[in-house]
């Protein structure tokens, strides 16, 4: 008896030893509160939708959302950010988090996966740059480095949306927010893992997926994923080391559902997105064009020792 539970006990804190060893990950700088993430996200994603194609399937949008949602169940979620997500009806392989919740993912990124391991890496993935705000995070690298500019924009603008334009106009105006370095990419790399791993998944579908991408894809389609995704370098080594950390995976680890391949069929068989005219005019619900013209009265800004005049507008 004594010896069953003296094995018991040391079974439970070889478990926490091995939980401990996982890479902590913390969001880094910040000018932005996690509840202006929200607001951010919620704005962007707005003009975002108006420039995208949405898939308007019903199951397809079912299957994804509750695919999406349990990973966010096993994810450190401390800031209680409210994801959502929606597929892009373009056959690009791509995917992209927006501040505070949006997950967006191409059609084409479900057409490539080969099984339900893979795509739920390439959410994992995005879940991390949300969770470790990446997309606020290069905001304030960029207010930073444009000093009194960024400044104004702080003081004049709107909330958080405000303060995020006046780095420029616009959903792909604001790439800002997408635009992330590789230590931000490894990042996501490591807690997209850990979320599989505590879901059951096996993690190695994550870097699978980038692997068959960089093998199987050259050319046109993973252009756009990779220039928004850059590669670390020894992605799949570092994965692997992050899983040794985590322990050993379940005798059967998730891989595949029969509900992942049907919609993959249903992508498949959706005739292909109508194309956009690029020199079109973006969709605007105002019906303006043009932003108005500057204020002919001028106020004056006082900061750090600098006095500016800009128009009132």
């Amino acid at each position: 008896m004594i010896k069953t539970r003296l094995v018991a006990i040391l079974l439970i804190v070889f478990s926490v030893t091995l939980l401990a060893q996982r890479t902590r990950l913390r969001p880094g700088r910040n000018l932005y509160s996690p509840q202006q993430d929200v607001e951010l996200g919620r704005e962007v994603s707005k003009d975002a939708e108006r420039q995208l194609q949405l898939v308007t399937n019903n199951d397809a949008n079912a299957y994804i959302s509750a695919l999406g949602q349990s990973l966010v169940a096993k994810s450190p979620n401390e800031n209680k950010f409210p994801f959502f997500f929606k597929i892009v009806n373009d056959r690009s392989i791509n995917a992209f988090a927006l501040p505070g919740g949006p997950i967006y993912i191409h059609r084409g990124a479900i057409e490539a996966a080969d099984n339900e391991s893979q795509l739920a890496g390439v959410i994992g993935h995005e879940i991390g740059h949300i969770l470790l705000r990446h997309g606020t995070n290069q905001a304030t690298k960029a207010q930073v480095g444009q000093g009194v500019l960024g400044a104004l924009g702080a003081i004049l603008g709107n909330g958080a949306a405000g303060q995020i334009a006046t780095l420029g106009g616009g959903f792909l105006a604001n790439s800002v927010l997408l635009k992330y370095s590789r230590d931000a990419e490894t990042e996501s790399d490591l807690m997209g893992t850990q979320i599989l791993y505590d879901l059951g998944y096996d993690p190695k579908g994550m870097s699978e997926f980038f692997e068959k991408l960089a093998k199987e894809h050259k050319g046109s389609k993973t252009e756009e994923f990779f220039s928004n995704h850059p590669i670390p370098e020894n992605r799949v080594m570092k994965v692997n080391a992050e899983m040794r950390k985590l322990g050993p995976l379940p005798a059967r680890p998730r891989i595949d559902s029969p509900d992942f391949q049907e919609v993959k069929k249903m992508m498949l068989a959706m005739p292909e997105p109508a194309k956009r005219d690029p020199k079109a005019a973006p969709n605007n619900s105002s019906g303006n064009t043009k932003p108005a013209a500057p204020s002919t009265r001028t106020v004056e800004l006082r900061i750090a020792g600098i006095r500016l005049q800009h128009p009132q507008n």
